[in-house]
């Protein structure tokens, strides 16, 4: 096994939001909506703008591995003062692959690419799963997250 990394391309687009869909299965989502579109729609406007970026892991030609960072801007305050923030996003491997470092090579891509933006802070909403990686990274839980669906 000789896994690779490289940044997503257009050309891995149409993959990476397979991986994507099937991820938020994975973790339970039930919804019946065709998202792909709008998934199509926003990581093509914002890759663009470079707003977005995702590291993949490869295995050969066949994506094992995927993250995202989508990045946002907010005024300052004292925990951010740049206001840049990093959404982390899309952090999925294939079971396969799992338990042999990519998840971390990943976020630490991602991490980084955030840092290089500028942003001050990154965050995430954790799947059970993930929760490990990220406190073992340097996360640490934020109990006020709150969100109100519209």
């Amino acid at each position: 096994m000789s896994i690779t990394y490289k940044k997503l391309s257009e050309y891995e687009l149409d993959c990476f939001i397979q991986m994507c869909i099937h991820q938020l299965r994975e973790e339970g989502a039930t919804e019946n909506i065709a998202l792909i579109p709008a998934l199509r729609d926003y990581y093509a406007r914002h890759m663009a703008d470079g707003t977005f970026v995702s590291w993949l892991a490869m295995d050969g030609q066949k994506i094992i591995g995927t993250s995202g960072m989508s990045f946002v801007e907010k005024p300052p305050y004292f925990g951010c003062p740049s206001g840049k923030m990093g959404l982390l996003s899309s952090m999925y491997t294939d079971p396969d692959y799992r338990r042999r470092g990519i998840a971390k090579e990943l976020l630490s891509r991602v991490v980084e690419e955030a840092r290089s933006y500028g942003c001050g802070t990154v965050q995430i909403t954790a799947s059970d799963m993930g929760v490990l990686l990220y406190t073992d990274f340097g996360f640490v839980k934020n109990e006020n997250f709150m969100q109100y669906k519209l």
